[in-house]
């Protein structure tokens, strides 16, 4: 795997400024020929929970749970989870892995035809199931897809007590359909395993999504992927986020690696390129001083495979100070732009369209600003967009569910700068 690492900031900063912004790159040109630097497991974990059996939603996860089957690489280990009550292991036998080839494929695709919908709903079950599983392949690339059509039936705290102990040991990409399952608890499980949340409204779309979903995660050729971030004395990170393709904040992950260093994790790698804001607290100095601020590394286990320098230069001259990096600026809002669209829709769920309007208003401003086309279409089906450039919008009397969680789930994906979509 070869990667780089590109910083972009504006080093010159203000007497008496304490705080460091820069935007780091952080692109791989993944494993030679695509060839994977480890082995990979992948679990499907499919809601059977009795309200699955509405709207052809079973008949749809059995075709989506299919299709992903098929698109798993020869070699590669994997396992089916039925999610009821319990977590109940449908293929192969309980405890083990499979190993895919054509013929365990289509005996896996056999087991699918017998999910059936009749029990509850307990992700932290599955979940849990899903770790013990992937516990058997340490150092493989770990991915999970969950869907799920509702809400979480386990008793108060015990989902968030299984991601405090399991948090971030695989990727998990969760996935709800219909519109009766709860965008705050999958977001809460895709952040704490460094996945992704999303809604697939309509039953026959599903399919396409796990195909989706599989094909990228066959893409990935390296496991375990960190960012170290070294600070010298009176210096201190306050934040490291990934803010493209999606915002995450990675703060509360850090472990720390030796005197003045953290490591961030940033999950498994193919051929791809990401961007993250770190901002470092330092202690002012005077005109002239300059001081490294921070180093940036994208390691794997003992090996850096790059590495790049957060700088910090302070200045008199207002016209070197002021000037806002391009990156940082665009980022910045990115990530107010999915904090306005999320206060908006709990304003609205909570009947104050006043503050629902001035924060939809400012998603609005936001998304035009920075070109984020798609998310600008998300915003117009939840209000009537008569200005973008000034945030002018007007709540709709009627929304559509599925409209406004697709909004909620997708409030967090980015574009990159100049890259408008």
């Amino acid at each position: 795997m070869a990667y780089t690492a590109e910083a972009f900031q504006n080093e010159f900063l203000a007497l008496g400024a304490t705080e460091v912004n820069a935007i780091v790159t952080v692109t791989s040109s993944g494993a030679e020929g695509g060839r994977r630097t480890a082995g990979a497991t992948e679990i499907i974990i499919v809601d059977c929970s009795g309200s699955m059996q509405a709207e052809g939603r079973m008949v749809a996860a059995r075709q989506a749970a299919k299709a992903a089957v098929n698109c798993i690489d020869d070699g590669v280990r994997f396992a089916i989870i039925a999610g009821v009550s319990t977590a109940q292991q449908l293929f192969p036998a309980p405890g083990q892995l499979a190993v895919a080839t054509p013929e365990i494929r289509a005996q896996a695709v056999g087991a699918i035809d017998r999910l059936q919908a009749n029990g509850g709903t307990a992700m932290g079950a599955w979940l849990k199931l899903a770790h013990q599983l992937f516990a058997q392949r340490p150092g493989d690339i770990q991915h999970a897809i969950l869907l799920t059509d509702g809400e979480n039936g386990e008793y108060r705290g015990y989902l968030e007590n299984v991601l405090q102990e399991i948090g971030g040991s695989f990727t998990c990409d969760c996935r709800g359909i219909g519109t009766s399952w709860q965008v705050s608890e999958l977001r809460k499980i895709a952040t704490a395993m460094l996945g992704s949340v999303d809604i697939v409204a309509r039953p026959q779309d599903l399919a396409a999504a796990f195909e989706q979903m599989m094909t990228a995660a066959m893409g990935k050729t390296s496991a375990d992927v960190q960012l170290k971030v070294w600070t010298p004395v009176n210096s201190t990170v306050r934040f490291v986020k990934q803010v493209e393709p999606q915002v995450t904040d990675l703060t509360g992950k850090r472990t720390e690696d030796g005197p003045r260093a953290g490591r961030y994790p940033l999950g498994a790698w193919g051929s791809e390129s990401r961007d993250y804001h770190v901002c470092i607290d330092v202690t002012a100095g005077a005109a002239g001083d300059e001081m490294l601020a921070a180093r940036v590394s994208v390691v794997e286990g003992e090996t850096v495979h790059a590495q790049c320098l957060v700088r910090a230069v302070w200045t008199d001259d207002a016209a070197l100070s002021t000037r806002i990096n391009r990156q940082v600026a665009h980022y910045t809002g990115q990530a107010e732009l999915a904090d306005a669209i999320q206060a908006g829709i709990e304003a609205r769920k909570a009947g104050d369209d006043r503050t629902a309007t001035l924060k939809f208003g400012r998603a609005a401003q936001l998304a035009h600003e920075s070109g984020n086309k798609a998310t600008e279409e998300l915003l117009a089906t939840v209000v009537e967009i008569e200005d973008a450039a000034t945030g002018t919008v007007r709540l709709r009397r009627k929304v559509d569910a599925a409209d406004e969680m697709a909004l909620d789930t997708r409030s967090t994906k980015t574009v990159r700068v100049g890259r408008a979509q």
